[in-house]
């Protein structure tokens, strides 16, 4: 009798090992996607990736940053699925755009900052022109202390920055020498951090510890952006190579929806890509959306 039980335990733990192995051999493979870039645009893709596990649980998604330059670079070589750049891939030495696909998935302000402390929440375009050219040094020739401006610029591979030098300095015009950032989060340590300094970061990395600064009277906000109003934006770009993995291709789709456009875009302090009322081409013109 016991050895008839323990044949039926051990049949049955057979059955449910087999039964257990089939299963797992119908659930399809985990897919991976890895997306590499701008740090504007990675507080708002980790968000929308956090959201994306409800829906494609078996997707695995890395994001990292680096910058708009690594991953447009990485992506035409193929190291990733996704290139994430705040410029257009034509504005990247080295990249070749006919070879990729550009997904436009959010608009992201960007807004000069100072040190609270500094006393000053407006500046001219002309004033601002100024201080990145060299021309303006100290605070006090634009109404503020008397204490010399320590200018933190982005990093030449910066998506942010180019979008900013494109509005801010004349053709022909270069920023002046000055320390520079890659990350929107390092820029805004400083800034807290020194008294005379001043720098431009997007919109989504404000808080209470720098002062965003007005240009010519207008405020920093996600509805002047919409109209051109506020001049300082740029595309968020998800690039691909022409023929990607499907994984990747439904992530930007969801990313895309007006659903996720309307709560974790927004809610992210980015811009809603359908509620743009103008466009903007790789060379700075901005017109009326079509």
């Amino acid at each position: 009798m016991k050895r008839l039980v323990t044949g039926v335990i051990v049949a049955t733990i057979i059955v449910g090992l087999g039964v257990g192995w089939v299963s797992a051999q119908k659930q399809p493979p985990q897919e991976k996607v890895t997306i590499v870039g701008s740090t504007a645009l990675q507080p708002l893709t980790e968000a929308v990736v956090e959201s994306y596990r409800e829906v494609k649980p078996r997707t695995s998604i890395t994001v990292q940053g680096g910058g708009s330059g690594t991953g447009l670079s990485q992506v035409q070589a193929g190291a990733v699925n996704i290139g994430a750049a705040d410029i257009f891939a034509d504005q990247q030495d080295g990249i070749d755009e006919r070879k990729l696909t550009d997904h436009i998935v959010a608009v992201s302000g960007i807004v000069p900052i100072v040190n609270p402390q500094l006393g000053i929440d407006d500046l001219s375009l002309k004033q601002l022109r100024q201080i990145y050219t060299g021309k303006v040094t100290n605070w006090s020739q634009v109404g503020g202390p008397n204490l010399p401006i320590t200018v933190i610029n982005r990093a030449a591979g910066s998506g942010t920055r180019v979008a900013f030098e494109q509005v801010i300095l004349k053709k022909g015009e270069r920023s002046i020498n000055a320390q520079e950032q890659d990350s929107n989060g390092t820029v805004k340590e400083i800034v807290k951090n020194t008294p005379g300094s001043i720098s431009y970061i997007s919109f989504a990395y404000l808080n209470k510890h720098v002062q965003p600064l007005k240009i010519d009277g207008v405020k920093p906000t996600a509805r002047n952006v919409t109209t051109n109003r506020w001049q300082l934006w740029s595309y968020e770009h998800m690039y691909t190579q022409r023929k990607t993995t499907k994984a990747t291709r439904e992530f930007i789709n969801y990313m895309r929806t007006k659903k996720v456009q309307q709560t974790l875009v927004e809610d992210a302090n980015y811009i809603n890509i359908h509620d743009m009322k103008v466009q903007r081409t790789a060379n700075g013109e901005t017109r009326v959306k079509e």
